[in-house]
């Protein structure tokens, strides 16, 4: 496998894939188990790429949503259009639709197809030995020794950190939470970034700042968001964090419904913040006060370049430059995660920037797993 690169995304295209409009719901492309192959014919027209969502499914508000926005970005700039022949999704109701998807995506044609989530590693890296002709990439982990294969992952504890640091300068409570979806190396990179961010900030504000840590077992089950968000509410926590995506609505259902109970007066002293995942959730934080006044709970969102890296790869690859082998990391320092300036205090974002700066410049050194 070649040396580990750095893309750089670039503030302009990250933020522009960042703001797109949630396109994933009507009209979108179907599991595996409704999806009816149009035969291989796509070969000859202009460069295809299909993506296959992982459970979460497209308009899971986070990682698969920001992909297809992305890929629906590049297709629109290419004056491609939306299936075989074009670009595309396939979503995975469950883990059983992976391979079916990526053949299916195959037997449609499709130069490119991506793998979102490192669920999907398996899968893709059988795909991809059956069919050396076509590319392949994967999202969130690494496959070795593949040629046709690029993979690319995100260095989330450093955004993951800075959310640290904005939930202990917002928490009244000083009881702060984190909802994984399921465990495994990705959400270990978030999961320890905020929690050493909320511990240093603590340090120096001098409080005692509880992090409670829970995982949901999916990416799919708001209810069971729901219910975590509902128990950490319960024992104190006025901040959740999220990495669990479309596990991650349930916590935002539940923040908003404790919220709307409260008059405008109770908000200001013990509003639920949620902070959002992969792209700016801003949207999905917005309630209306018991005293009729709208409001938002949505503190800030780390930023993934989900939806660049799709956009970068396919165009790589259609100008027949598939940066085949390889593994792309993206960074703070490159662009590739930050974090939104959302309702964080100005205080806040002083020590926000500051840190970011440390980070950048190596004078920390943010742990990727829980137990570093």
């Amino acid at each position: 496998m070649k040396k580990a690169n750095v893309w750089k995304v670039g503030a302009v295209v990250l933020a522009s894939v960042m703001v797109l409009g949630a396109c994933g719901g009507g009209g979108g492309t179907s599991s595996s188990s409704d999806t009816k192959t149009s035969g291989s014919g796509s070969n000859d027209a202009a460069h295809s790429v299909a993506l296959i969502t992982d459970t979460g499914g497209v308009d899971d508000k986070s990682f698969n949503q920001s992909a297809w926005e992305g890929l629906q970005a590049w297709g629109k700039e290419n004056g491609l259009e939306k299936g075989a022949g074009g670009y595309n999704y396939f979503q995975s109701d469950d883990a059983a639709d992976y391979a079916n998807n990526i053949n299916t995506a195959v037997t449609n044609g499709f130069h490119t197809i991506f793998g979102i989530g490192y669920l999907l590693k398996d899968d893709i890296s059988s795909a991809a030995m059956q069919n050396p002709d076509v590319n392949f990439g994967l999202i969130d982990d690494v496959i070795e020794g593949q040629d046709n294969v690029v993979s690319a992952t995100f260095k989330d504890n450093e955004a993951s950190y800075l959310a640290g640091i904005a939930a202990a300068y917002t928490t009244k409570t000083n009881a702060v939470g984190f909802v994984g979806g399921e465990e495994g190396a990705v959400i270990d990179r978030f999961e320890a970034g905020f929690v050493k961010g909320v511990e240093d900030t603590a340090k120096e504000l001098g409080k005692d700042i509880k992090v409670d840590v829970q995982y949901a077992a999916s990416f799919s089950s708001p209810d069971k968001g729901k219910s975590i968000a509902a128990s950490m509410i319960t024992n104190g926590a006025d901040v959740i964090f999220h990495a669990a995506g479309g596990t991650g609505v349930g916590v935002f259902t539940e923040a908003i419904t404790t919220n709307e109970q409260k008059t405008d007066a109770e908000l200001e002293e013990s509003k639920i913040w949620v902070i959002g995942v992969d792209r700016d959730q801003e949207a999905d934080g917005k309630f209306t006060s018991k005293d009729g006044t709208e409001s938002n709970c949505t503190l800030t969102s780390t930023l993934k370049g989900v939806g660049a890296a799709v956009q970068d790869i396919s165009n790589k690859a259609m100008n027949d430059k598939f940066p085949g082998g390889e593994h792309l990391e993206y960074g703070l320092k490159d662009g590739g995660v930050d974090l939104t300036p959302g309702a964080v205090s100005d205080e806040g974002k002083a020590a926000i920037e500051t840190a970011k700066k440390d980070i950048i410049d190596g004078k920390i050194e943010v742990p990727e797993t829980p137990k570093d």
